[in-house]
């Protein structure tokens, strides 16, 4: 480019120099002005939050808001990482006996995640060894969630019964190798359902994990006199391994006198993590709310998600996250047990944070004041004064989900789009 000669060449040099600077924006999208809690970078206070190419670009007291594409005003909203749900369940398919294994049971995951602030989900033993492949081409490769998958020591999944009582099908080898196959999707092995007096399906899922080097999480199905829950949780699985369901009603969490065993103090200790997995049938405010009062808190909140208990007293996550603020823990806590701690239990440092660099999974929560009802399996409720609602889900940097259209612009302000007709039957020309 020739640059003209005289006494303007300085100032038309400074005006090249600053334009590019003055039209850039470094950022696809910033959400300004919300409280953010991220428990893995310890930050619970006022931040920006801005998002480029799919990732988290920079968190800060004050991002310009020029420097943006799109600013979503978040001002009285918490701005968390997108919520990782670690046992849900959406092998969902045309099976009418699968149950949660290609069955009807199950949930196609993005009908049900982001308008709950989940981005993450981990379907919970729906697929074993011998149909994971299926599962794995029908739901997760097309889903938007990222969907992780616990796998099943049943070859054939959480099929229902008679499968899940075959022993024979439990083959730890062979299971092993296949979380070795996939192992960016495959997290963890799952036990589940088994009535037997023998410890089998819990044995052979902790040598499989232990092959694969993963964790193992435990439904312990019947609870039978033969296989304690107490040599479940010191003895039988490993530090790392995860009892889910903690709030059953037949877990033997509490002495006559009401107060948290000891050996579930020493459980603890031994590095077991106890996990919500409401679900149905397996959260009761009787055993939760004495637990909660002596601080014995669970280490994550999961909802167990499926066809039944999200019309029943489970809902959806944040409806979960909820029932924890009502019995007293702080919000941070909550939040922390829905991003970050699960993210850790399956080993995906990667998830559940806002850390530079990580990937743009974003949920922006309102906190409605109130009064609300909140039900357990049993049918009790429990009064809360707080509610949270998810306003805002961001995956990978694109919004996915808007309750009140706090990304868009007012109506008036958007230009007509050149759209085709589509009124049927179509217009004769």
């Amino acid at each position: 480019m020739k640059l003209p000669c005289g006494p303007r060449v300085p100032i038309l040099l400074a005006a090249l120099a600053f334009a590019p600077a003055a039209r850039a924006q470094p950022y696809q999208l910033l959400i300004k002005g919300g409280h953010v809690i991220d428990a893995r970078n310890g930050i619970d206070g006022p931040r920006d939050v801005a998002i480029q190419d799919g990732k988290i670009a920079a968190v800060a007291a004050d991002i310009k808001a020029t420097d943006a594409k799109l600013v979503v005003p978040a001002k009285g909203l918490y701005v968390v990482p997108g919520l990782v749900d670690i046992h849900a369940h959406v092998f969902h398919g045309v099976d009418p006996e699968g149950g949660y294994s290609n069955g009807q049971r199950a949930l196609p995951p993005d009908g049900f995640t982001f308008r709950a602030g989940v981005t993450t989900v981990v379907d919970a033993g729906g697929s074993g060894w011998r149909n994971f492949p299926l599962f794995k081409r029908q739901v997760i490769d097309g889903a938007q969630t990222r969907v992780l998958a616990l796998l099943n020591i049943v070859g054939a999944g959480m099929a229902g019964d008679p499968a899940e009582q075959n022993t024979g099908d439990m083959d730890a080898r062979l299971c092993a190798l296949r979380v070795t196959q996939f192992p960016k999707i495959i997290v963890g092995i799952k036990t589940a359902h088994f009535r037997g007096p023998e410890w089998t399906a819990v044995d052979r899922a902790v040598e499989a994990g232990r092959m694969a080097n993963v964790p193992v999480m435990v439904d312990f199905g019947e609870f039978v006199s033969d296989r304690p829950w107490r040599q479940l949780v010191t003895q039988h699985v490993r530090p790392g391994d995860i009892y889910t369901h903690f709030f059953l009603g037949v877990v033997p969490l509490l002495d006559p006198r009401g107060h948290v065993q000891p050996y579930v103090h020493e459980a603890r200790r031994r590095g077991i993590i106890f996990d919500v997995g409401h679900g149905g049938g397996s959260f009761v405010f009787r055993q939760a709310v004495p637990a909660m009062k002596e601080g014995f808190w669970p280490d994550s909140l999961s909802t167990d998600l499926h066809i039944n208990s999200m019309n029943s007293g489970m809902k959806d996550m944040t409806n979960l996250m909820s029932k924890f603020l009502a019995m007293g823990m702080p919000l941070k806590e909550v939040v922390a047990r829905a991003t970050w701690n699960p993210a850790r239990e399956i080993k995906r440092d990667d998830l559940g944070h806002l850390g530079v660099g990580a990937v743009a999974d974003v949920a922006v929560l309102s906190v409605d004041i109130g009064k609300f009802g909140y039900t357990d399996v049993d049918g009790g409720k429990l009064e809360g004064i707080q509610r949270l609602q998810a306003e805002l889900t961001v995956r990978a940097g694109n919004v996915v989900w808007d309750l009140n259209g706090i990304s868009r612009p007012e109506w008036s302000k958007v230009p007509p789009k050149n759209e085709p007709d589509e009124r049927w039957p179509p217009a004769r020309h």
